[in-house]
């Protein structure tokens, strides 16, 4: 997503009042945007909290400063910064945070982002958006150009198959009816679930969610679902506390919603204590394809 994220920027670097930070990161990706935004483009070095005070400092005299960087070191690093200068005084600054979940693997726990949203959604004023698709990117993207308040944007790899063409963006899109539960995937997550879950018999296959905003307000639609459904599924790459199945099933519970049955799958950290690809700790933590289409579409499928 991080090439879809450099074009969807090139649109506004003419815009005078827009300026991008980078603490020392996007190379072989951001230049496009580092040519066309000239003194606009500033590389804030290994110094995350300076570049949290900085971007709020813009913020409060009018300008639109984006902070880019690896997902932990935007949002775990200069917290104090993010939750003093920018969620308590409302600045509409924008975090960007790549590599979001196991994205950036082999470099470890240090660069893993489980947390994230969860951490950043306990503060004051905050959104959150979380692209499921590339071509989520650029509408996203878009709306977080007009926000008026702090928000962070998770940036992962777009695993839809290459005949799939997403519906519109929006921060709760149905991709799929079945007569099998209610599910609902956070962020890119979903992309690499369609095809198996599209070959399956209409009776196996899940009411299927993609969820790309926070915080949460589920539709109608979704609920009318649950209802109907009885059983749902929350699968996303964030650690269990503050995550989007927490903060749901919160929802559900307060407004007399909750299903008869209710699972959650999410990042168990590390189980067997090892570092390796995203694809190794999604199996560790029964992410992987694979386990999650047996969840949604059961064994016998």
């Amino acid at each position: 997503m991080r090439t879809a994220f450099c074009q969807s920027l090139l649109a506004a670097a003419d815009q005078a009042q827009f300026v991008f930070l980078t603490g020392d990161l996007g190379y072989k990706a951001l230049e496009p945007l580092a040519a066309a935004m000239g003194q606009r483009f500033i590389n804030a070095g290994v110094a995350e909290q300076n570049m949290i005070a900085v971007a709020a400092g813009m913020a409060k005299v009018g300008l639109r400063p984006w902070a880019y960087s690896i997902a932990p070191f935007i949002y775990s690093r200069p917290m104090e910064q993010v939750r003093n200068d920018l969620c308590l005084h409302d600045l509409p600054v924008v975090l960007v945070g790549n590599g979001g979940g196991y994205g950036y693997g082999v470099m470890g726990a240090t660069h893993h982002a489980l947390e994230d949203y969860g951490q950043l959604l306990c503060l004051p004023n905050m959104q959150v958006c979380v692209p499921a698709f590339d071509a989520d990117v650029k509408p996203a993207v878009a709306g977080l150009m007009q926000t008026k308040h702090p928000a962070y944007l998770r940036l992962g790899l777009g695993e839809e198959p290459k005949d799939y063409s997403p519906p519109p963006f929006a921060a709760w899109r149905k991709l799929m009816d079945g007569d099998g539960p209610t599910a609902l995937v956070v962020g890119p997550l979903v992309g690499g679930l369609l095809q198996p879950l599209r070959a399956a018999p209409p009776r196996h296959r899940p009411n299927l969610w993609v969820l790309a905003e926070m915080p949460l307000h589920p539709p109608r639609e979704f609920l009318d679902d649950i209802a109907r459904t009885g059983r749902l599924v929350v699968i996303e790459e964030h650690v269990a506390a503050g995550s989007v199945g927490q903060m749901l099933a919160h929802h559900l519970l307060s407004h007399g919603l909750a299903p008869a049955s209710f699972e959650h799958r999410c990042a168990r950290g590390y189980p067997s204590g090892l570092y390796g690809s995203q694809k190794f700790h999604r199996a560790e933590c029964g992410l992987d394809a694979a386990s999650l289409t047996e969840l949604l579409l059961g064994r016998d499928a």
